[in-house]
């Protein structure tokens, strides 16, 4: 066995898992873990952001366009602090981050002694929002706690975990047996189950399919289950693109609730399910067939008509030979879509951005949405050709995750386009990071339009609140000299077709760029989200 010290056996170990890159920021309780990155140089990138908060988000955006483990590592205390957001996005969305978090002095922890970024019981505090939260306690256990832990990230629900190590364990050194991955078997659901519901959902004369997140690898499959019983395919935010939204079965969210009042029978995939639950309504005359990896989830609200518990693809291609196609069409779908295409049509100028940047971007290439009104109209409406190319949040909806996510997106696919449309309020989150994108030459184009404002909090303050605007008005940069000043390529766009010349041009220059939209107020898109009941007793509406 190799002789090697806790941070060689764990960049070992990550490259054995196919990480080959960490997002981090250096700092004493790591200096070894960057020793080992540095001696294993041509192996292994080390991209370096300009706060704790990015390296997450980065790691973040990495994982959610490729599916696989990404990594970062920052300090104890502050650091994972700082990084924790992205962590609760990653354990909302199932991504599978991996964060290496530093540690005092081992003899110390949890002493209260004082130390450089202590925090008390740090792992404990992780596992509030990861899957499995370890700590590292000797050279000779690091690559087994690095597969475990992965393993624990890809298994049942894809989610994060976290490896703490303390400041004296990384230097440590002796023989090491590295642990090659873990296996993972994706799971199929319970056959007595499957014949359950190829019952209902056979039976059906509107059927009505719902997608989530957990829904992106089984595209394929959920496009022929829809095929073969002519049901819409519904989606929101993380399942967008499952099957591509151009196909003649996709619908979007609003379209969805329209089709919801009149189903007969629910497929609802990797979702959970809880705005139309909880909003749109059920009754005894609507089955719900549940199919999810999470046993937590299939129940939740209230108990389906049948439940799926199995990997989404590995289900669903055991499902396809049980059922029997009807091949009758929706009757209700082409009213629903011609009354949401006039909804949409008034939703000026977002719309008319949206099909600039359509236009402008490759079918292949990747939209990152931050927390924005144009990025709220594209939930619903932007065309999306097929998995991992539409970033949006989640439930989370935390403002300001756009350029990070977008930044690691464009590390972990670097012969893509990547577009990310983001407010002028949570571009400002991590503006300085337009250094990282021209340091490590991340083409990210970042479309930054400008109200001044806060400006869905703004709106609310005027609608609700009898015009008493408060901590709402924003003091910007000029964006395209701010960007021009890290030399970055940088325009501005008055108009939908300016914006799609600026894109063009951005594109073309496959080197990071900004271009400056300014607006004033744009329309609300929520009447389009937050929809009434059409289904079962009144209950408690939820929250936006």
């Amino acid at each position: 066995m190799p002789r090697m010290n806790t941070a060689e056996a764990v960049i070992e170990s990550l490259l054995t898992h196919g990480i080959d890159t960490l997002f981090a920021l250096p700092g004493v309780h790591n200096d070894p873990l960057f020793d080992a990155a540095h001696r294993a140089s041509g192996r292994i990138r080390v991209i370096h952001p300009r706060h704790e908060q990015t390296a997450a988000y980065m790691a973040l955006g990495a994982a959610l366009v490729t599916g696989r483990p990404q990594a970062f590592a920052v300090v104890p205390g502050p650091g994972i602090l700082n990084a924790s957001a992205a962590l609760l996005l990653a354990s909302a969305m199932g991504a599978p981050v991996i964060a290496l978090v530093g540690q005092i002095p081992s003899f110390a922890i949890d002493q209260g002694h004082g130390h450089l970024h202590e925090i008390h019981d740090q792992i404990g505090l992780l596992r509030h929002i990861v899957k499995s939260g370890e700590r590292i306690r000797s050279p000779a256990e690091a690559s087994r706690r690095v597969a475990m832990a992965i393993e624990a990230a890809m298994s049942g629900r894809i989610g994060p975990v976290a490896l703490e190590c303390a400041i004296d364990v990384w230097g440590q050194a002796a023989e090491v047996a590295l642990t090659a991955p873990l296996p993972i078997v994706p799971p199929c659901a319970d056959p007595d189950a499957i014949a359950a519901a190829a019952a209902i959902l056979a039976g059906a004369k509107r059927p009505l399919i719902v997608v989530g997140g957990g829904a992106l690898g089984a595209g394929p499959e959920v496009q022929a289950v829809a095929e073969l019983l002519h049901a819409p395919v519904s989606s929101f935010r993380r399942g967008r693109g499952t099957i591509p939204t151009n196909h003649p079965l996709a619908v979007s969210f609003t379209e969805g609730h329209a089709l919801w009042k009149t189903a007969d029978a629910v497929l609802a995939i990797g979702t959970r399910l809880y705005w139309q639950q909880s909003n749109w309504g059920v009754d005894d005359a609507l089955p719900i067939v549940r199919l999810d990896i999470d046993p937590d989830e299939i129940g939740r609200f209230r108990k389906p008509a049948c439940g799926l518990l199995g990997d989404a693809a590995t289900t669903l291609r055991a499902l396809l030979p049980a059922l029997k196609g009807h091949w009758r069409p929706n009757p209700d779908l082409p009213a629903v879509r011609a009354a949401f295409a006039g909804r949409l049509e008034r939703q000026q100028p977002p719309m008319a951005f949206l099909r600039a940047i359509r236009s402008a971007l490759p079918d292949d290439g990747i939209y990152v949405e931050d927390v924005t009104q144009v990025g709220f109209a594209s939930r619903l409406a932007f065309p999306v050709p097929g998995p991992r190319l539409f970033l949006s949040p989640g439930y989370q909806d935390t403002l300001g995750w756009g350029y990070g996510t977008a930044l690691g997106a464009a590390a972990a696919a670097p012969n893509r386009k990547i577009v990310l449309v983001s407010g002028d309020g949570g571009f400002m989150f991590q503006a300085a990071e337009l250094a990282t994108a021209m340091h490590h030459k991340l083409p990210v184009v970042a479309v930054v339009f400008d109200d001044g404002a806060f400006g869905n909090v703004k709106r609310i303050q005027a609608q609700g609140y009898g015009n008493r605007s408060i901590a709402s008005d924003l003091t910007n940069p000029d964006f395209v000299r701010f960007a021009e000043s890290f030399g970055m390529a940088a325009f501005k766009a008055t108009s939908p077709e300016g914006l799609e010349h600026a894109l063009r041009k951005a594109f073309a220059l496959n080197a990071p760029a900004l271009v400056h939209v300014p607006v004033g107020e744009m329309p609300s898109p929520w009447d389009m989200i937050l929809l009434p009941r059409v289904r079962g007793p009144e209950g408690r509406p939820a929250l936006p």
